[in-house]
C-alpha cells in the first residue's frame, strides 16, 4: 500500500476498535494517541454508545474534539455539554420498535439520558451496563418517550436474524432513518442524518479539516459510511470481509493492538 497524503485527524470507532474485547483501553493505544498529538494530528471518537458511555475515555486520551454518540445522533463537548442532537420522528421510532419486535429481537430505546429496556435479564443487558457504566430503566411500554428517541437497538444472538432485520429496516424506513449493525448482535436505528458518515462530515466542517486529510478506523458495517468520507480508511482485523473490502488498509484485531498498530504503521510511519 502506498502511504497516505497528509493526515490531520484520526476518527476512531470505540467498541471493536479502540478498546479490546474486554473493553480495555490499553497503554499502547493511549501512547499511540499521544504520538498523534505530538505529530500535530487531532483525534476524535464516535460510537453507538451514549456520550456518557464514553466519558471514561476522555481523560486518558485527553480528547479535545467534539464527541459523537449514538453514531452521530448526539454531539457533545468533552465536558459532555450538548452541541447538537438529532432524534427520530415519533412515528419512525414507533415503526422501528414494531419492526424489531416483529423479527423476534429485543428492543432497547435511548431517550434523553435514559436507556430503556423491557427486560433487564435479556441478552447483553448486563454486559452493556458494565460497558457504558450506567444501568438501564425497565419499561413495559416505550410510548411515553417516542418523541425524544436518539437511538433504538435491536438485540439478538441470532446474527443472521439481526442481518435480516437490518435489511428490512433499510427497505421500510431507510428514507427516514439510518439502520446499520454496530455489532453482529446489535442493529442500531438512528435519525437519517445520524450516521458515521455524517460524523466525518461534521468534524471536517467543525475543525476545518478537508475530508482527504481525515483517517478513519473501525470494524463494523456502520463504520463503512465514514470510510467513504475520509482520505484513509482502516479496517480492524476482527472486521468482516465485507467491511475489510471497503477499507484502504487492514490492521490487526482489537486483541492484537490493532488500533495502535494502525496508527504506527499507516499514519505515523
Amino acid at each position: 500500500m502506498m502511504g497516505p497524503g497528509k493526515i490531520s485527524l484520526l476518527l476512531a470507532d470505540v467498541d471493536g476498535t479502540l478498546v479490546t474485547r474486554d473493553k480495555v483501553l490499553t497503554e499502547r493505544a493511549q501512547h499511540a494517541v499521544r504520538r498523534l498529538r505530538t505529530a500535530g494530528i487531532r483525534f476524535a471518537i464516535t460510537s453507538g454508545r451514549p456520550p456518557k458511555g464514553m466519558a471514561m475515555l476522555i481523560e486518558p486520551l485527553d480528547i479535545d474534539t467534539p464527541i459523537a454518540g449514538f453514531n452521530g445522533g448526539l454531539f457533545v463537548q468533552p465536558n459532555l455539554s450538548i452541541i447538537e442532537e438529532r432524534t427520530l420522528a415519533p412515528e419512525t421510532a414507533a415503526r422501528a420498535v414494531d419492526l424489531i419486535r416483529s423479527h423476534g429481537l429485543d428492543a432497547w430505546v435511548y431517550a434523553g439520558n435514559d436507556w430503556l429496556v423491557r427486560n433487564a435479564e435479556a441478552p447483553h443487558v448486563d454486559r452493556e451496563a458494565w460497558t457504558v457504566k450506567f444501568p438501564p430503566k425497565v419499561a413495559r411500554d416505550f410510548g411515553s418517550v417516542l418523541d425524544k428517541v436518539a437511538k433504538i437497538v435491536g438485540v439478538s444472538d441470532d446474527h443472521r436474524l439481526v442481518q435480516r432485520c437490518e435489511a428490512d429496516a433499510q427497505a421500510s424506513i431507510g428514507d427516514r432513518a439510518t439502520a446499520a449493525r454496530s455489532q453482529p448482535y446489535y442493529l442500531d436505528i438512528t435519525h437519517r442524518d445520524a450516521n458515521k458518515g455524517v460524523v466525518a462530515d461534521y468534524l471536517s466542517r467543525a475543525l476545518g479539516i478537508p475530508p482527504a486529510e481525515i483517517a478513519t478506523i473501525g470494524d463494523q458495517p456502520n463504520d463503512v459510511l465514514m470510510f467513504r468520507r475520509s482520505g484513509l480508511s482502516i479496517a480492524m482485523g476482527n472486521a468482516s470481509d465485507e467491511v475489510k473490502r471497503q477499507a484502504s488498509a487492514v490492521t490487526g484485531s482489537y486483541d492484537e493492538e490493532g488500533f495502535a498498530h494502525a496508527v504506527e504503521r499507516f499514519i505515523l510511519d
